[in-house]
This record gives C-alpha cells, structure tokens and sequence, in this order.
C-alpha cells in the first residue's frame, strides 16, 4: 500500500527527493514519515509530519531535510540537502493509518528505497 520512489546515487553535497504514496483502501491518514536503515545498524526514525501538527526531525538531519505531506494525495516527500556519507541507507515511508472508519490505526511500510552518498 505504501510505494516509494526517488532514492539513487549522488555526490556529497547533492540533493535527493523522496516520494511515497500511499494507496488502496484508506479512511484516513495519521503521521507519515521517513526512517533509515543502514548496514549494520538498526532502523531510526528521520522525519514525521502528522496530519495535523508541526513536524518531527532526527537531529543529525534538522536543517538538511524538509518533510512535507500532500493530503490530497496521500503522498509524503523527504527532500533531501547537503548529502553527507554518512546519510547513506535504505529509506523507508511509513504511514499509521486507518483503513476503514471502525479499523484500529495501523502502521504500513514502503519497500524501501537505496539512497547512496559518494564521498
């Protein structure tokens, strides 16, 4: 339900934009956000906007990423700045939705995107 795209190869100090829509059957939409997951390490959170609310960013990317939502696509970007190595890592949209009206909230996963910053 979660589709992302946008990840590649690029120089340090460039510049990436993730997308990821979310698709199906969806009553409403929560939080969306973008964690990372790099070799060896566990996965951590990198950005959430919630539906309503100001949004929420790992300190070691406060000032280099911009996450944004469009509801009306139900659709999360992370635009990406400044590159740095170490910002090297599959990049995974989640969203804690709800599918129908009387269905729990519930978190979905994207596939995952790789994002590789050359030094």
């Amino acid at each position: 339900q979660l589709q992302a795209s946008g990840g590649g190869l690029v120089q340090a100090g460039g510049s990436l934009r993730l997308s990821c829509v979310a698709s199906g059957t969806i009553f409403s939409i929560n939080t969306m956000g973008w964690y990372r997951q790099a070799p060896g390490k566990e996965r951590e959170l990198v950005a959430a906007i919630p539906s309503g609310g100001s949004t929420n960013y790992a300190g070691s990317v406060k000032g280099r990423f911009t996450i944004s939502r469009d509801n009306a696509k139900n659709t999360v970007y992370l635009q990406m700045d400044s590159l740095k190595p170490e910002d090297t890592a599959v990049y995974y949209c989640n969203a804690n939705l709800r599918a129908r009206m009387l269905l729990p909230l519930e978190d979905y996963w994207g596939q995952g995107t790789q994002v590789t910053v050359s030094s």
